[in-house]
Formats: structure tokens, sequence, C-alpha cells
């Protein structure tokens, strides 16, 4: 485990001397504030005219439900186009300048180097995701939030992030091109998005396609529900994908 973590350290300092971190976490501040604003001048300007109608509108408003709830779900789809840029480097790069080999050849196990990857990624996909929580503060400051939700659904975007990162790392360890691995990365992703909406059609195969989707699980947890089967799922999903990394960086060792 301290192999996994030297290379998750050496990855974050990898990632951090580059700008494309930055530019990363930048823009992802910027289209979610924009998405935050949006969504919170839609929340006021409804409850201004539910207000002005003495409030017999048929319903009231809750900032969880109402303005938190589309948000995050908002958020999971803005990060769909932005996993491949975090993933996307970690082993083409190794692969392309040639340091794989020295990792193939140090006193370390596939597993470790899997393991110490993905937990780089993962923890820049945090470092990231963290930024949308000065948004949150300020809901806090101006209002009375539950709290519980809100870390429910923070929970449903941290196993997206673990799941399209372990993808993103699977796509990484194919090629030796960074390019390539976003592009397929991307695709991947949005396939799994668009056959949420394919399921909508109802039937057992639609209900399956709904299963498969990767954003169909954050519905839940963005309700404030932390459901066993999106656990299971999103934990599953991460574990097969890194289990099919440390297969292909062992067929490297081999062929090494």
């Amino acid at each position: 485990m301290t192999a996994a973590l030297i290379i998750c350290r050496r990855e974050i300092a990898a990632a951090l001397a580059s700008p494309v971190a930055y530019v990363l976490f930048g823009a992802f501040a910027f289209i979610y504030g924009y998405f935050f604003t949006e969504f919170l001048r839609n929340f006021v300007e409804v409850g201004m005219r539910m207000s002005e109608l003495g409030g017999f509108s048929g319903g009231s408003l809750h900032v969880n439900h109402d303005l938190i709830n589309p948000l995050l779900l908002t958020a999971a789809v803005v990060l769909l186009f932005l996993v491949p840029l975090i993933s996307m480097r970690s082993l083409a790069a190794e692969v392309r300048s040639g340091t794989m080999e020295l990792l193939l050849t140090a006193p370390i196990s596939d597993g470790q180097i899997v393991a110490g990857k993905f937990l780089g990624g993962f923890a820049l996909y945090l470092t990231m995701l963290a930024v949308s929580l000065l948004h949150v503060a300020v809901l806090f400051w101006f209002g009375q939030p539950d709290i519980l939700p809100i870390l429910a659904g923070y929970l449903g975007l941290a196993l997206f992030g673990a799941a399209t990162i372990a993808l993103g790392l699977f796509f990484s360890s194919l090629t030796s091109s960074q390019i390539v691995a976003g592009v397929l990365t991307l695709a991947a992703l949005l396939l799994l998005w668009v056959v949420e909406f394919a399921g909508q059609t109802g039937g057992s195969f639609g209900r399956l396609l709904a299963y498969v989707s990767v954003t169909g699980h954050l519905a839940e947890p963005a309700r404030g529900v932390v459901a066993v089967r999106d656990v299971i799922y999103y934990l599953s999903f991460a574990g097969f994908f890194l289990l099919l990394t440390r297969e292909t960086v062992r067929s490297r060792r081999w062929r090494g």
C-alpha cells in the first residue's frame, strides 16, 4: 500500500505541475458557477411569483428539492466531459514517455500501480468537486437547506467519480496516446449517459438500460436517499474496470 501511495503522490504532483489541472479546475468552477447562478435565479423568480399569488399556486418551494437536486444532476453531466481530461494521462503518458518500463521493473505489483494511479486521479476529481462547496456555502449563508440530503448527493457524486475515473484509467492503459484515451473515455461515458434516456421506453430491456446508465444511479442520492443498489453499482463498476486495467498492465509486463 505504501508503493501505491507513493505513486498517488507522484500522480498528483505531476498533474499540479501542469497548467492543465488548473485550467480544468477553472473550467469546472466557471461552468458550475454559471448553472448555479441560473438555477438560483430561476428559484428566486418562482418563489417571488408564488409570493405574489399569496402562496396558493398549488405547491411550495424547497431549496434541496428545487435547487440543489437538479444542480447536482447537472454537475454530473458537466463532470462527464471533464473526467476524461483527468484520467487520460494516467497510464498513457507513462507508456509514451517510457517511464512505464521503470514502473514495471520496480519492486511493486501491478495492483499497486493501478491503485496508485486511481487514487491520484480520484484525489484530483474530489479536489475539483470541492470547488462546488463554495456555492453550497452561499446557500447555507442565506438559507437553511437540509445538510443530510446534500451529503447524500455528494456521496453519490464521489461514487460516480470513482466509477468514471476507473473507466478512464482502463482506456488510458490501452494506448500511448492521451488524446485517444480521452476520446475513448468520453465516447464510453456519453454512451452510458444516453442509455438512460433509452431506458425510459419501459419493459425489461428498458429497465436493463436504465440500470446500466452511469448517471441514472445519481437520481436517488441527489434526492437525499442512499440506496444500496446504487452504491453496489458504482463500486462494482469501478472494481470491474480496475481489474481490467490491472490485467492490461500485467500483459505489458509479460510483453516487456
